[in-house]
């Protein structure tokens, strides 16, 4: 893959969230969410093309007002993935990677990674980080998945999985360290194709019940690669997310 080959990088972006209202236009340390995560990217992945895929003239709005394109997506879609496949059939990429719009800390090396597995012919992958916390374990916001022996997602759940049957399930970071316990990273890259086709499947039960949207692709049949990276970021879905994130620009 040349550099003028490179993915392009479209964030779904929706106004709209469950946990804190208009979540990406919040407002930290003067600048807006959104903005902290399309910085972040243009410094950590310069070369990439970047796209906003929105929901909201509103969005849109504050996107421009710093210098980012963006393309107005319809309301009504079900998931970020459904949402990037509209924009791309505008952009036109061949291949694209999927960047959460609330993580702020967001890094080159894994943006870098994706692109680096559509190389080993993954047609959808993601990246997972090991648990260094046993509270993040338990915490229902952070997603956990579990892998095949050569690396393809079996299942992303909110609950802890694996279940530690002889602990009763109460696990010390030792132990998850020691059996290969993922956090899973929102950041997702597909072909054009892969991509397109994900809007065509059958949305199954796991989808609906967990609020997973990459549990579609695995009821369907289909792989995810998982690789992992062993360096963390912050996805911001709380207001202790945020505080979280202060911290870290006051490092």
């Amino acid at each position: 893959m040349t550099m003028s080959q490179l993915p392009t990088i479209i964030v779904p972006a929706r106004l709209q969230s469950s946990r804190l209202e208009k979540k990406l236009l919040y407002e930290i340390e003067g600048k807006p969410l959104i903005i902290w995560t399309a910085e972040r990217i243009k410094s950590e992945a310069p070369d990439f093309p970047l796209f906003f895929a929105v929901d909201s003239p509103e969005l849109s709005e504050c996107l421009k007002s710093f210098a980012y394109e963006s393309i107005l997506t319809r309301v009504d879609h079900p998931s970020g993935t459904d949402r990037i496949a509209e924009a791309n059939e505008a952009i036109g990429a061949e291949w694209v990677i999927n960047v959460q719009g609330d993580e702020p800390l967001i890094l080159g090396s894994q943006i870098q990674m994706l692109a680096e597995s559509f190389k080993e012919g993954h047609q959808m992958a993601t990246l997972a980080s090991p648990f260094t916390q046993v509270e993040d374990f338990y915490n229902p916001n952070n997603v956990k998945v579990v892998r095949t022996l050569d690396g393809n997602a079996l299942y992303f759940s909110r609950s802890p999985i694996p279940y530690a049957r002889e602990l009763k399930g109460e696990v010390s970071i030792d132990w998850l360290l020691s059996h290969n316990c993922y956090k899973h990273i929102g950041l997702y890259g597909y072909s054009a194709e892969f991509l397109k086709s994900i809007g065509q499947m059958r949305r199954g039960n796991l989808e609906s019940l967990e609020g997973l949207e990459q549990l579609r692709i695995l009821e369907n049949g289909h792989s995810i690669f998982v690789g992992i990276s062993n360096e963390e970021t912050i996805g911001i879905d709380t207001i202790e997310d945020i505080e979280s994130f202060k911290a870290y620009l006051a490092s």
